[in-house]
């Protein structure tokens, strides 16, 4: 699953288009709720800065997540704690194959939830 996925997705799901907020990541976007928060970014980062083996980037999602399942996620390949953000409520998926499209779509409607009810 790629961003054109998931902004065709969010798209027809919630209605929502991405948002580009930053000059100096213009690749970056933000995904924002009815109510004004966010329920994801999508970002690409040097996967050093990650962690992660090998040269160059990555695409990523961050999405809110309840926090009493982002411990047992960070587990899980593929899953990272929140990158920016707040490591106790949101987790960061690699876009790269390694979480499949269900899992992607399936954290994405549960952040649109979360922050719904925040």
């Amino acid at each position: 699953m790629d961003r054109k996925d998931v902004f065709e997705y969010v798209k027809k799901q919630y209605g929502t288009v991405p948002e580009y907020l930053w000059k100096e990541s213009p690749e970056s976007a933000v995904l924002r709720h009815k109510n004004g928060k966010w329920y994801a970014v999508l970002m690409q980062v040097k996967k050093s800065k990650l962690e992660l083996e090998g040269e160059g980037t990555v695409d990523i999602i961050n999405v809110k997540c309840e926090p009493d399942m982002v411990g047992v996620l960070i587990e899980t390949y593929g899953f990272l704690p929140g990158y920016h953000m707040n490591k106790e409520h949101w987790i960061t998926m690699l876009m790269d194959g390694t979480v499949s499209e269900a899992k992607i779509l399936d954290f994405l409607d549960m952040s649109y939830d979360l922050i719904d009810r925040s």
